[in-house]
């Protein structure tokens, strides 16, 4: 398996990295109680400034897999998923501090033997946002839309979960391809009536923007803060004062300002930012091995 696009994969997954860490710190809080200024600590999770998530966890497992199986193998993925849940690979600092329910579910179906695409929650309560944040490695090789569905069905397998993947795969296509922000958002074939309002985010004011964990608050906060700014910080910085799942709406907004605005320079994502990321040298050499692969 060759990877594509190869000139975006590097601050498509920094970008969303990077946001992640960004918004760890203020997880839960309410809108407008806090204002974001730059990478910092503590907080929520009382990490250390730099530390990601499970969004950047599950995305590291998911693309290590690509570049060693040189496929997507659902199967080696899950495995991956449980080795960081179990153990602490591809975590920060060794342990997994913070994982959906969802998920969990999912991974604890594979452990007792479910098959790896059978695993996924499909009720409408399991439209969670944990399939839509770490989909985003997919962009980056030849894919199919079943592809993108086996996935997104790891532990997201509700069509809306599945469709909010697709579309955000069409959206990073867009974008590498040379359109606009809005030629990105508008220019998508959607076919679950949840995700509606997707190409119309330019236009909607921030009170109706929720940022909950429900998939489609999540993928429209997302689209929001990055069709509304002007740069990679602008567009984290706004995804995560928009408060409640901070870390997982700038992760999605962050891998699509990534794509847009590259790393460094006056718009592109600040490379002191890059600098606080735990295991900055371990990402760096992963995706630079992806990258010449």
């Amino acid at each position: 398996m060759k990877f594509k696009n190869t000139e975006y994969l590097k601050s498509a997954m920094l970008g969303l990295i990077v946001a992640d860490a960004l918004g760890v710190p203020y997880e839960f809080r309410e809108c407008d109680t806090f204002k974001v200024t730059g990478m910092t600590g503590y907080g929520t999770h009382n990490q250390p400034a730099g530390t990601w998530s499970d969004d950047s966890s599950m995305v590291l497992a998911t693309l290590d897999s690509m570049l060693e199986t040189k496929k997507l193998d659902c199967d080696d993925v899950m495995e991956r998923f449980v080795h960081w849940f179990d153990e602490g690979e591809y975590t920060p600092y060794g342990e997994c501090f913070d994982i959906g329910h969802t998920t969990l579910t999912a991974v604890g179906k594979y452990k007792n033997g479910y098959s790896a695409t059978r695993c996924g929650g499909r009720g409408f309560s399991d439209n969670g946002n944990g399939s839509l944040m770490r989909i985003l490695p997919i962009a980056f090789v030849e894919h199919t839309v079943d592809d993108i569905l086996d996935l997104s069905s790891l532990t997201h397998a509700h069509e809306i979960s599945l469709m909010s993947c697709r579309l955000y795969v069409q959206i990073t296509e867009n974008l590498m391809s040379g359109m606009s922000k809005e030629e990105a958002i508008t220019n998508l074939r959607c076919c679950v009536d949840e995700c509606e309002k997707i190409p119309q985010m330019k236009d909607y004011p921030r009170e109706k923007i929720r940022s909950s964990g429900y998939v489609i608050d999540s993928f429209e906060a997302a689209v929001w803060s990055f069709v509304n700014s002007e740069s990679y910080s602008e567009c984290v910085i706004k995804a995560v004062e928009l408060g409640g799942d901070t870390d997982t709406v700038a992760a999605i907004a962050g891998g699509l300002a990534g794509i847009y605005y590259g790393i460094g320079g006056e718009n592109g994502i600040p490379e002191e930012w890059i600098d606080t990321l735990a295991r900055k040298d371990w990402i760096i050499e992963m995706l630079d091995k992806a990258i010449c692969n």
